[in-house]
C-alpha cells in the first residue's frame, strides 16, 4: 500500500483547489484512473522561485512516482520506493532529508487496495484471488496524500541536459482506520486543507514538529466499494475502473464493506 491510485482532475482545478501560484501550462499529464509506480503524477509543493526571491511559492509540477534518493546509483530503485512509513520516515536514510525539507501533496480521486476474501476461489496455480476496492473521500472531495520529493542526477548525462535531472516522489502511509483495516492494514496518510501550509512549508524541519502533523484520518472520512478486476492490468484505464460492481460479481465475502 499504496500501489495504485486514480488522479483525474484537470490541472486548472488543482491550481484552484490548492491555491497554486505557479504552474506552467506546458507541463501536463493526462487524467489517469490507474496510476502505477514510475508513472508521471501531479504534485503540489512550496519552493522558492528565482525571480520571486527566497520566499517559497506554491507550485504544481509533474513528478515520477517512486522516490530515487539523491545518492542512488540508479533510477531503477524508485520502483521499490513508492511508499514510506510515516512512523519511521524521519530516520530512514532514503527519506529523512526529503522529510526535513522536501514535502509535497499528491492529489488523488482515491486509491485501490486488494482484499483476499476468506471464501474466494483459488486463482491460477493455487494462488488466492483478490478483490480490488476503490477507496475515496465519502464527500467526493480531492484526496491530498502526504508525499516527499527528491532530485536525482543522472551522471551519465552532461549537466546542461534537461534529462540529467529526475524529480521523484513517494506516498507516506499510516495504519488504516478500523473499517478500512479489514481490507488492508495500511493506507495513505492524508493531509486536510487546514494542514496544507504547515506540511508544505520547507522552513519547517524539526522532526518532532513535522511528525505531529501526521494525523490519521477520522473514521468515516473515506468510503470503499469493490471494483472490476480490470484495474489489475495497468494497461487498462478510464473512469469505469473506479465504478462499483454489482454485489453478485464481487468475490466471496467482499460485499461485507
Amino acid at each position: 500500500m499504496c500501489g495504485r491510485y486514480a488522479s483525474s482532475r484537470k490541472p486548472e482545478d488543482l491550481v484552484e483547489l490548492f491555491e497554486v501560484e505557479k504552474w506552467d501550462p506546458t507541463e501536463t499529464v493526462e487524467p489517469d484512473w490507474n496510476v502505477a509506480p514510475t508513472k508521471s503524477v501531479w504534485a503540489v509543493l512550496d519552493r522558492p522561485v528565482k525571480e520571486a526571491g527566497p520566499q517559497p511559492v506554491r507550485q504544481l509540477h509533474v513528478l515520477r512516482w517512486g522516490l530515487v534518493p539523491s545518492w542512488s546509483k540508479s533510477a531503477d530503485t524508485g520502483v521499490k520506493m513508492i511508499n514510506a512509513r510515516s512512523e519511521t520516515v524521519h530516520e530512514k536514510p532514503a527519506y529523512r532529508r526529503a522529510f526535513a525539507s522536501r514535502r509535497c501533496l499528491l492529489p488523488a480521486d482515491g486509491y485501490y487496495e486488494w482484499f483476499t476474501p476468506a471464501t474466494a476461489p483459488d486463482g491460477p496455480k493455487g494462488s488466492s484471488r483478490k478483490q480490488p476496492f476503490f477507496i475515496t473521500p465519502a464527500d467526493g472531495s480531492v484526496m491530498a496524500m502526504a508525499g516527499l520529493y527528491e532530485w536525482w542526477r543522472d551522471r551519465s548525462r552532461p549537466g546542461d541536459d534537461p534529462a540529467a535531472w529526475l524529480c521523484t516522489c513517494t506516498v507516506l502511509t499510516t495504519d488504516a482506520e478500523d473499517a478500512l483495516g479489514r481490507i488492508h492494514p495500511r493506507m495513505p496518510l492524508l493531509v486536510e486543507p487546514g494542514g496544507y501550509d504547515a506540511w508544505l512549508d520547507p522552513a519547517r524541519s524539526d522532526a518532532d514538529e513535522l511528525r505531529s502533523l501526521l494525523v490519521p484520518p477520522l473514521a468515516g472520512r473515506l468510503t470503499a466499494h469493490p471494483v472490476s478486476a480490470a484495474v489489475n492490468n495497468v494497461r487498462n484505464n478510464g473512469p469505469q475502473l473506479t465504478e462499483p460492481i454489482p454485489a453478485d460479481q464481487a468475490l466471496g465475502d467482499a460485499t461485507l464493506f
